[in-house]
């Protein structure tokens, strides 16, 4: 089996200022992606918790894209949220975004995120499934 780890750096300025990389694939074909939040083109993006979670997601996807993958090989998500009256606004969009795929996943009620502005981080883990002895087919 390959030792090699595959990275995706998008060049937010996170990444570069915390030092680490927007997702990595692991040699048996897991893909983790970073907390990603409702950054677009450097700036938050306008909208509430719905809006927020897909244009995280919408991130997290962007990174899977950059490893040719998409959402249907998602397998675990995580989201975190401000204030538990986001539940269903969150979930509303993890709804429309996984209703096929169902991966595993969990809701988290955190104190807060960098920017106070931001009510939602989501995360995803992905599986290669072409993924063969030696690398990714």
């Amino acid at each position: 089996m390959s030792d090699a780890l595959r990275k995706v750096v998008t060049g937010a300025p996170w990444e570069e200022q915390f030092g680490y990389s927007r997702a990595v694939e692991l040699p048996n074909g897991t893909v983790l992606v970073s907390g990603c939040t409702s950054v677009v083109d450097g700036a938050i993006a306008d909208g509430g918790p719905y809006e927020q979670a897909i244009n995280s997601f919408n991130v997290a996807f962007g990174a899977l894209k950059q490893l040719d993958l998409g959402p249907e090989h998602v397998v675990r998500t995580r989201m975190y949220i401000t204030h538990a009256r986001d539940v269903e606004e969150v979930g509303r969009a993890h709804k429309e975004l996984f209703d096929a795929v169902r991966p595993a996943a969990s809701m988290i009620i955190v104190s807060g995120f960098v920017d106070p502005r931001l009510v939602v981080e989501v995360e995803v883990e992905a599986y290669r499934p072409d993924f063969t002895e030696g690398g990714a087919a």
